[in-house]
């Protein structure tokens, strides 16, 4: 149980997606990029095409330690239409693994599957509707057990570095953060 794999649907907000890959490896996490279609090929809701590492129905997902959601719409309601994800998803977080999800996807995809029903929560702002969390936050990032959810695309970085702390540890991702410049 040592990878984190990052869900790539049609529409999926780019900065989101690409910032937690990026940090993720910068930390030297084992961070894979899956396609939820037939096609490693998946279309940002800003036209930036990136090619995934893999196809959902290629991987068994056993070594998974995060199950990760970009946001980004329609990004987010095709990763919800994808029943296998859905149920990898839920099987996942009912065992206690990591489930994160940022933007669209805590309210898209999180709050109608029940996962959110015990915890502390964020969306993107306007979208609160299904998010059925416990309490609704207003931060940028909440750690809620074993879910981390993120507001957008602003909280993008600071959402990856979240779960490299929770990996890594704290000096981890404060090294990383201070590589990219984010910290003095």
């Amino acid at each position: 149980m040592d990878t984190a794999y990052i869900f790539f649907a049609d529409g999926f907000e780019e900065i989101e997606a690409l910032s937690i890959v990026d940090v993720l490896r910068r930390a030297g996490m084992n961070a894979v990029t899956v396609s939820i279609h037939d096609d490693s090929l998946v279309t940002g809701a800003h036209g930036v095409p990136v090619e995934t590492d893999a196809l959902f129905d290629e991987l068994d997902f056993t070594d998974a330690q995060w199950l990760i959601l970009p946001g980004g719409m329609p990004g987010a309601t095709n990763l919800r239409n994808c029943e296998p994800l859905c149920n990898l998803l839920i099987n996942h977080y009912r065992k206690g693994g990591y489930v994160a999800a940022i933007c669209a996807s805590p309210t898209i995809v999180f709050g109608p599957l029940g996962m959110l029903q015990h915890h502390e929560a964020v969306c993107y702002p306007g979208m609160e509707a299904t998010l059925n969390c416990q309490t609704q936050r207003d931060d940028m990032v909440v750690v809620s057990d074993n879910v981390v959810t993120g507001k957008g695309p602003a909280a993008a970085s600071e959402f990856a570095l979240t779960i490299v702390a929770l990996t890594m540890g704290d000096q981890v991702a404060q090294e990383v953060a201070q590589g990219m410049l984010l910290l003095p």
